[in-house]
């Protein structure tokens, strides 16, 4: 069954691809489509941007997002909506941001104008993150010529555009409901849209890769030059999109996107919030989700340590059912979840932290924005009278997989909430953690800037207000 999707509002049917070809190459192969470049092949510098759409959610209107299609497979593609930067133009005319682009001296060498030129088009139409700063909304788009002014100015200038989806929206809801699913090369692929098929083809084919943003395993491919045997594309699949808010915790499904649990975990805690913003570059938070993010058991994975420091819950699914477990123990071995075969991840589901919670939330990486952690720390205590009553400490980046700080944690409880006791939880980490040495950081530096966020959260409570930038001056 072929893959259906529209590209400048004519539909395209793809019966015969190769599951992982990404959509750069077959804009720039297969349809000459050359304004889209390729950089880095790996999601970070945003030269191959390009806006994908989708239903929204009442089926009245196109969402769009901004994304890396170096990193996106074709069959995401199916039920959707593809503009490129050759989508702007009307009768060989630039439109108003490409000429205020070109009249403000914005584009350099060039090679990255295309993918900011989509960026910010992007937040003129009102796409994903266009709520965000101008900075944030381009935080995924390198200049290597450095000539960012020109461009924050021409995103300025024309900050927003009339964009005409009705005609969208009528051909969208004809094939965004329909599954696809094919073989190429004794490889298979499947797009299902509902849990029920999704159960189904996994009692079928237990070992196949599941791929929602493509932001992990879409390197696998580009930089591991691996072949997967079968793919199941699950980005569409109902019921894994799921929002619940309560008075006791958020639930989130598995395939919600970190662009659109940015918000909602920020009401939980402005750390949280913060957190996330960091959360790679929005085209990387446009496409990955938060069941992929917990799923791949990444030991640097940015939002584990921070759920698991609130106490978060999976439910996992299968054809047998759901179980639930706590969020630390789905994470067994490097590599390693406890995922039984035919199971996949459907929920997370994070409990509301108390209002007198004492909460840190930090991540420290070589580069500020759109960069790997080298260690990654949550924090959530519990004080009565001064005392700490309660602890949850878990950190990524310091071993095999994400996980709590045990001895930490018992360094801390029922002792004064001081700075001494900070300091001597601080050294308990080495009795928690063997970090690596690698090229993000020493296992010296990572122990020694570990134990500097709970100094830092001490001062902070104290109403001293110390940078990540600072830690590695603080004196333990």
């Amino acid at each position: 069954m072929a893959i259906s999707f529209l590209l400048d509002g004519e539909r395209v049917d793809l019966d015969r691809l190769d599951p992982t070809g990404s959509v750069l190459d077959y804009l720039r192969y297969a349809c000459q489509r050359t304004g889209t470049k390729e950089g880095c092949a790996e999601g970070d510098c945003g030269a191959c941007t390009v806006l994908v759409g989708e239903l929204s959610a009442d089926g009245a209107r196109v969402a769009w997002r901004a994304l890396n299609a170096c990193i996106q497979f074709l069959p995401m593609l199916h039920g959707k909506a593809l503009m490129t930067v050759e989508s702007l133009s009307t009768a060989g005319e630039p439109n108003a941001l490409q000429a205020c682009m070109a009249a403000n001296g914005s584009s350099q060498c060039g090679f990255c104008t295309p993918g900011f030129v989509m960026s910010l088009h992007g937040r003129a139409i009102g796409a994903c993150g266009s709520d965000l700063p101008l900075a944030d909304v381009v935080a995924g788009n390198l200049c290597r010529c450095t000539g960012y002014g020109p461009i924050l100015e021409a995103g300025e200038q024309v900050a927003r555009l009339e964009q005409d989806d009705g005609a969208l929206v009528e051909a969208l809801a004809k094939i965004a409901s329909e599954g696809a699913s094919g073989e190429w090369q004794g490889r298979r692929w499947f797009v299902p849209r509902s849990i029920d098929e999704l159960c189904a083809l996994l009692e079928i084919y237990p070992q196949a890769t599941l791929v929602a943003g493509a932001t992990d395993v879409g390197l696998w491919v580009t930089k591991g030059l691996r072949e997967l045997a079968t793919v199941i594309f699950i980005g569409g699949v109902a019921g894994l999109d799921v929002i619940e808010e309560t008075e006791e915790a958020l639930v989130l499904g598995a395939n919600v996107r970190h662009a659109d649990a940015h918000p909602l975990l920020a009401r939980l805690h402005p750390d949280l919030g913060e957190l996330w913003r960091r959360f790679a570059a929005l085209q990387v938070r446009n496409a990955g989700t938060i069941g992929g993010n917990i799923a791949n058991g990444s030991p640097i994975g940015d939002g584990p340590p921070a759920l698991i420091a609130l106490g978060a819950e999976l439910t996992l699914r299968s054809a047998s059912g759901r179980r639930t477990i706590a969020l630390e123990d789905f994470f067994v071995d490097y590599g390693k979840q406890d995922l039984r075969p035919g199971e996949f991840v459907e929920t997370v589901t994070i409990p509301r932290p108390a209002g007198d919670a004492v909460i840190a939330m930090s991540k420290l990486s070589r580069r500020f924005d759109s960069d790997i952690s080298a260690v990654c720390g949550a924090f959530v205590l519990t004080l009565e009278q001064g005392i700490v009553t309660g602890a949850r400490v878990a950190f990524g980046g310091m071993a095999a997989t994400p996980r709590r700080a045990s001895a930490c944690e018992a360094a801390l409880v029922g002792k004064p909430f001081a700075m001494e006791t900070m300091v001597a939880a601080g050294k308990a980490l080495a009795d928690d953690f063997s970090p690596l040495s690698d090229v993000r950081g020493s296992a010296g530096y990572r122990l020694e800037v570990a134990a500097n966020l709970l100094v830092r959260l001490y001062l902070r409570e104290q109403g001293k207000a110390v940078s990540v930038l600072d830690l590695e001056s603080i004196d333990g």
